[in-house]
């Protein structure tokens, strides 16, 4: 059986710990798109770790650990992740690399920093990770796939092709230093050495795995919103974030999915520039932030403090629909127990008329938000178990945003660490 966890927003939704509790029961996770550009954050017995590309089913020792084809592979940061959490007594964990993955070039790296330094006050917002750059490489076939690195006349050979317009743009539109052939082959010689022992076919691999009844679990990486096709462009990332693209990226059939866990946050945040129609500011933005997620609304990969605004429900009903939502991880809901009353965005309103369905950009950039107030429960919520036990009013909410969003809520999390959790039955229909 293969089930997704997938985001419903702008990310930073609270998928690792998601995915963290559901691999204890994988045999496979696979990380199907993204790069190094954000983090889940995971706490568990071991302590708190922020991973970037390294699946979420690291810390469970039975479980086989996948980067598929889609994914953005930066080397050094992958196996610096693999360092950082060994030596934090977590056990080695079994890793199975696509040999049709690509990897991070060091040059796109320097591309992405380069342009969103050209840009100035027009910039995306990138994380400088690279990310775009890799992605407009592997459309435009000029990218190095894994398994390209055994073979050295072939990578001397695209090297020197690559370079021709890497230089010319590094001379000409940026001003930098030039690229060398010689260093980049040392390079691409020694990520060889350090991948080897990891590549392999995982599209077979899985696919045997399915035949065996075994548990494969795809693990996606920001949300709906930063989707390229379906997101806010192009204040988007460069890959699709939505789960029927985690078949792509696994090399299995779209069937094979059967379970799509789409994670929600109770009220929203997200980390770089675009549209954020529910955002607010000043001191009830300063106060939700630093009392949000675990620490604090900071995102995992860049220390940036993240924008924030009340949950929103026309883009978590969209983000829900896009992605095929069979369960809604309702998360960080303990956050909100501060608050006298929550304010809820029910509805957009553009060019005077109040919409309920989530608009194309241009008429995003002109959404203001419609809101709803609801009563708040001003307790602690953390350490509780079944859904009965929370407060009235905190169930109100819950009960409100999930039919606003017409999606069931089966899971909420009241807390960061894997048991706190609820599990709960839907009053909606599947």
């Amino acid at each position: 059986m293969v089930k997704a966890v997938v985001g419903a927003n702008w990310g930073d939704e609270g998928k690792g710990k998601i995915t963290d509790m559901l691999a204890q029961d994988a045999d496979v996770v696979v990380r199907f798109q993204g790069g190094a550009n954000a983090g889940h954050t995971i706490k568990n017995d071991y302590g708190k770790f922020a991973l970037h590309t390294l699946p979420s089913g690291v810390f469970s020792q039975n479980t086989v650990n996948v980067i598929g084809s889609g994914v953005a592979l930066d080397v050094t940061k992958f196996f610096n992740e693999v360092k950082d959490i060994t030596s934090k007594g977590v056990p080695m964990p079994k890793i199975m690399i696509s040999d049709r993955c690509q990897i991070v070039m060091p040059y796109h790296v320097l591309f992405d920093q380069y342009e969103e330094e050209r840009l100035g006050k027009a910039a995306f917002g990138s994380t400088k990770s690279g990310i775009a750059p890799f992605y407009s490489d592997k459309f435009a076939k000029i990218g190095f796939q894994v398994n390209e690195l055994f073979d050295d006349e072939l990578i001397k050979s695209k090297l020197e092709k690559a370079l021709i317009q890497k230089n010319c743009l590094l001379e000409h539109l940026y001003h930098k230093p030039l690229l060398s052939v010689d260093e980049l082959f040392d390079t691409l010689v020694k990520y060889r050495e350090m991948l080897e022992p990891y590549v392999g076919d995982t599209a077979s691999f899985i696919e045997q795995a399915l035949k065996d009844g075994k548990t494969v679990l795809m693990e996606g990486q920001l949300g709906t919103l930063k989707d390229t096709d379906h997101g806010i462009y192009p204040m988007v990332t460069s890959s699709n974030t939505i789960a029927s693209y985690s078949a792509v990226s696994a090399g299995i059939p779209p069937y094979e999915i059967k379970q799509i866990i789409t994670v929600v946050k109770a009220y929203s945040s997200a980390v770089g520039g675009g549209a954020f129609v529910s955002e607010i500011f000043g001191d009830e933005a300063d106060e939700l932030r630093n009392r949000g997620g675990d620490g604090g609304e900071f995102g995992a990969t860049t220390g940036r403090p993240r924008r924030v605004g009340w949950f929103d429900c026309v883009a978590s009903k969209y983000g829900c629909r896009i992605q095929g939502t069979t369960d809604v991880a309702f998360t960080v809901l303990d956050v909100l127990g501060y608050l006298d009353e929550i304010p809820v965005c029910t509805a957009y309103e553009v060019d005077g008329k109040e919409t309920t369905e989530f608009p194309v950009t241009r008429l995003l950039e002109k959404a203001k938000p419609v809101l709803k107030t609801l009563p708040g429960w001003k307790c602690d919520i953390r350490g509780i178990r079944n859904y009965e036990d929370l407060p009235e009013n905190c169930k109100k909410y819950i009960e409100f945003a999930e039919q606003q969003i017409g999606y069931p809520i089966t899971m909420v999390s009241n807390g960061p660490a894997r048991e706190d959790i609820i599990y709960r039955k839907s009053s909606l229909k599947k």
